[in-house]
């Protein structure tokens, strides 16, 4: 993973539920309108900030040029631009699935 890959981070329940229905929808995209994700150099913040008590995570890793139109840029925080994909995340865009313990290691850095 580079620091300027686009990846989504979600539980191994959530990436199986994906594999089932053929794309990764988490319960905001609904309400929110689209799917949050950290480039790689975000990861390690993001898993600091969002899963605390978090022990197994999966990150995939997607393509931009697979997204197209629906990977957009906005601000996630203040003065820091996070990419959002503004709709359900194909199967067939997530390129790599890199497993992650906490117990076991660090966030990912790039």
């Amino acid at each position: 993973m580079t620091p300027d890959s686009i990846v989504h981070l979600a539980t191994p329940e959530q990436w199986a539920e994906a594999q089932t229905t053929g794309s990764v929808s988490p319960r905001g995209l609904a309400a929110e309108g689209f799917v949050h994700c950290s480039t790689g150099s975000q990861v390690p913040v993001t898993i600091e900030r969002h899963f605390a008590g978090v022990d197994d995570l999966v990150l995939l890793r997607l393509d931009p040029a697979g997204l197209g139109e629906a990977l957009r840029w906005e601000e996630g925080r203040p003065g820091e631009m996070f990419p959002h994909v503004h709709r359900a995340i194909a199967i067939a865009e997530v390129l790599e699935v890199i497993p992650w313990r906490r117990a076991a290691d660090p966030p990912p850095r790039p």
